[in-house]
């Protein structure tokens, strides 16, 4: 069985080229370091690919490849024949996408439009999984009555004490450019499945984290929030007092789901894909487990001005989840998530010294 990943240096498809490896896949990476010219040096991702290379061996074939490339993508596409695609590469920042509005879409929208045509004109019968995005929803969750607590605001709405379930509207409300973009390619992705009845699924992801994470300020939340904790820089807070809350779901977890609809595809579906409320923290919050398990105090600085389009508070709810795939859950708390990117970062750090 051959598995094709874009974004496959990236944190989720790293994850998911490791996980469908070890279940006899093998797997083909598609990835061009784009992170680096998206986020400088702090972005680059070849550490990652040379880890797969020397992990998985000769199950493992790289392609640098970049998806705007259209015919470079439908010439992959038929000389590979892959059984499944998981496209996980993404230009991944709203705050960047405004300095790069072309190279956010072309990505973004573009690329996936390449892949969903490829796979189409080759073999329209393999399942497509697309990570997507929960800034899909603009700022429209900013519109949910807010209870405000001691380290965190909270849903004061009762019908979303589990969550923002898939039924939420994307409609009417600031996306960023960014969030346009993952609106474009969210929206083709559930086009293919129903027009040309494709077996395709967008995931739309809330904090999505992990070990393998290369974090920047623009884009990753946690790992970022770790490096600055262990590395003593500043970590700058923007606005909501510093209260704002995200699920956080690990790549392994993430991984296992597409699995499961890998093994058993539907057409069109779409799932918020999230740590939910068990895995949600706020920055505070964050900060103190951060500092727990490094033993460090987080160095910050609070700026009174939020992000634009950027949510107060988000929890994914995972009912649809759990519904259509029970045999599928969260695994790994928010608590060994921290303790995991503390020890992988720390790691790193020390191979970088010697």
């Amino acid at each position: 069985m051959r598995l094709l990943v874009t974004g496959s240096s990236g944190l989720i498809g790293s994850e998911v080229c490791v996980h469908f490896a070890r279940l006899g896949w093998h797997i083909h990476g598609v990835d061009n370091n784009q992170r680096a010219v998206f986020f400088g040096p702090q972005g680059d991702t070849r550490w990652n690919q040379n880890r797969l290379a020397r992990q998985l061996g000769v199950a493992f074939v790289h392609h640098e490849l970049d998806i705007r490339n259209r015919d470079g993508v439908l010439q992959l596409l038929e000389e590979v024949r892959p059984d499944a695609i998981v496209h996980t590469a993404a230009q991944p920042s709203h705050d960047r996408a405004a300095a790069i509005p072309f190279d956010d879409f072309d990505t973004n929208a573009v690329g996936t439009l390449n892949l969903l045509e490829a796979n189409r004109r080759t073999n329209p019968a393999v399942p497509f999984v697309h990570m997507s995005t929960n800034k899909v929803y603009g700022d429209r969750p900013n519109s949910i009555a807010l209870a405000e607590l001691e380290t965190r605001w909270d849903y004061a709405d009762p019908a979303y004490a589990d969550g923002i379930s898939e039924e939420f509207s994307i409609d009417q409300s600031k996306h960023s450019l960014f969030g346009a973009s993952k609106v474009a390619a969210d929206v083709m992705v559930q086009e293919y499945g129903r027009y040309f009845d494709m077996p395709t699924c967008c995931l739309r992801g809330g904090c999505l984290t992990g070990p393998n994470h290369s974090g920047v300020e623009l884009h990753g939340f946690l790992s970022y929030l770790v490096k600055c904790n262990l590395e003593n820089r500043e970590y700058k807070v923007f606005g909501y007092k510093g209260k704002q809350v995200r699920d956080n779901i690990h790549s392994h977890d993430v991984a296992r789901f597409i699995e499961e609809f890998i093994e058993a595809p539907r057409v069109a579906e779409v799932y918020n894909i999230g740590g939910g409320r068990a895995n949600s923290c706020s920055i505070w919050e964050a900060f103190k487990l951060a500092e727990k398990f490094s033993g460090k105090p987080q160095v910050y600085q609070y700026v009174d001005e939020n992000r634009i389009g950027d949510h107060i508070c988000y929890i994914s709810n995972l009912a649809k989840m759990r519904a259509d795939y029970p045999g599928w859950d969260i695994t790994i708390s928010l608590e060994e998530t921290i303790r995991q990117i503390v020890e992988a970062h720390a790691l790193r750090s020390d191979k970088s010294k010697n």
